[in-house]
């Protein structure tokens, strides 16, 4: 049974700061039609309906509990019209967006990541152009979009996922050709009251309609962030606010139409700017699942982290030299070999962790429909493994001829004197600021890795890494620790190369 709260992913927005802001982000004059496409319990109705009381409003809203709440609320007002429907659904709504919309203003709450089931986002999907389906904001934003005249003006709260992650890179290339951006306003969700949920920021986001294509590419906007309370939104003179601003043309140009929010405007340009990135040089590939980890994944101890619901590893069943490459399995009574699992380990991890791996398993693996044998090319190769989702900092381990798990990105360079020096700059600052400008999120998926830009060494200076980290990876397969100056030197050596 799917909950309510899952299906309709309502957060309610009762900060009078944020209501406040966005209300005189729209600029009303008094006779404008107003949508509100997830009405909830009014709140962006009440102060707009008591300032204009001449305005025309839409409000829809598909929680019936809801729906029935503010419709005998605005019952005795003949300007507002309530209408319990599905806005991304809604046929009389798509009829009016494919006429061109008729709207002048917009605003929203809108769902985070409501819940629907799989053929529902395949129709969503088809409805939408193709947009990502999945997160049911930026749909609402779009639909919302296409409900405006010409002019219209929006206002949104959503999180701030859509200026970075791959999946929203449709929706940034329709808002930057197709409307005008006024103004972004990041902040945490924290100043969102009684909402604890997984994106690390929320946004605000103003924009107006506009069909001139040459006039919005030209078109500048301001990003604000570093707010130190709600009560600061909108106050954009603060001497402590950080302010970006950007050209939409420039913002279109990005790879991905990223929006670049690193207050280091080096980092920025060094992204932007890059002629070569690490997908360019290397391989980037997720590893391997079985399906069942808790049947055919085995721990070496269970001193070690995590463990609690495997079984030990036989010891007497390990293979360690997989060079071979054993790609359809092991033929012997040594079924069980190494793999490289995630969490943020630095250089080199043990192998702690052994994957059941004989002929007639993997010859399952191959065809179970859980399993995931993909990328196989890759695997038991050298390499570097990096978690797919980080804590604070990127990092990255060696990979030497071990399996390694679908928690983990495998990133193997085409000329492989580089691994070296590249497991080196995986675990430097210099990585993390870039990654981190890319992608905001702890996400490290392959599509973000393959954009770092990279640069490469002087001879010397590869040397000097390469000679380096054979030092820290033998000190810590010998001890479990590494010399911090050899570290430093290393990280000293890649950020005078990218000249952060």
């Amino acid at each position: 049974m799917i909950s309510e709260q899952r299906i309709f992913q309502a957060y309610y927005t009762k900060s009078e700061p944020i209501v406040t802001y966005m209300v005189d982000l729209l600029e009303l004059k008094g006779s404008e039609f107003i949508f509100e496409p997830c009405a909830g319990d009014g709140v962006f109705l009440d102060p707009i309906l008591d300032k204009h009381q001449e305005v025309k409003v839409d409000a829809f809203e598909l929680n019936p509990v809801a729906y029935n709440k503010i419709k005998n609320k605005y019952s005795d007002l003949d300007n507002v019209t309530v209408k319990q429907t599905d806005t991304l659904t809604d046929l009389d709504l798509e009829l009016l967006c494919s006429m061109g919309g008729k709207y002048d203003a917009v605003i929203a709450n809108p769902p985070y990541g409501a819940w629907r089931n799989t053929e529902d986002r395949a129709s969503l999907k088809r409805r939408f152009n193709g947009f990502y389906a999945k997160e049911s904001y930026s749909l609402f934003l779009y639909r919302s979009i296409e409900s405006l005249k010409e002019g219209g003006k929006l206002v949104f709260i959503i999180p701030d996922t859509y200026l970075n992650l791959n999946m929203h890179k449709d929706i940034r290339k329709y808002i930057l050709t197709k409307t005008q951006i006024k103004e972004i306003s990041l902040f945490p969700s924290s100043y969102f009251p009684g909402v604890n949920f997984g994106y690390a920021n929320l946004s605000i986001i103003a924009l107006e309609k506009s069909s001139n294509l040459s006039l919005n590419l030209k078109n500048s906007f301001n990003i604000f962030k570093d707010f130190r309370s709600v009560d600061e939104l909108g106050k954009n003179k603060l001497p402590h606010l950080t302010k970006l601003k950007f050209k939409q043309k420039d913002v279109l140009s990005n790879a991905g139409h990223i929006f670049l929010t690193s207050k280091n405007q080096q980092v920025s340009d060094t992204i932007r700017n890059a002629k070569i990135t690490i997908g360019d040089i290397c391989d980037c590939a997720t590893g391997f699942y079985s399906g069942n980890d808790k049947e055919r994944l085995k721990v070496l101890n269970k001193s070690i982290r995590n463990s609690k619901r495997y079984i030990e590893v036989d010891k007497n069943k390990i293979t360690y030299d997989c060079s071979s490459r054993p790609l359809d399995g092991i033929e012997t009574e040594k079924i069980f070999v190494p793999i490289v699992k995630g969490g943020n380990v630095k250089y080199f991890k043990a192998d702690n962790w052994f994957m059941k791996w004989s002929k007639e398993i993997v010859d399952f693996y191959k065809k179970d429909k859980k399993a995931r044998y993909q990328n196989s090319s890759y695997y038991f190769r050298k390499g570097i493994a990096v978690p797919m989702v980080s804590s604070s900092s990127i990092t990255g381990a060696i990979l030497e001829n071990r399996l390694f798990d679908q928690s983990i990105v495998g990133i193997f360079p085409k000329n492989e004197e580089l691994l070296h020096y590249l497991l080196a700059f995986f675990n430097s600052p210099t990585c993390n600021k870039l990654i981190r400008t890319i992608n905001p999120s702890t996400n490290n998926s392959s599509n973000y890795i393959k954009k770092i830009p990279f640069i490469k060494p002087q001879s010397k200076q590869k040397a000097l890494i390469t000679e380096n980290i054979k030092l820290i990876i033998e000190q810590v397969k010998l001890s479990g620790d590494y010399d911090l100056e050899l570290e430093n030197t290393n990280n000293k050596l890649i950020n005078k190369l990218y000249g952060f």
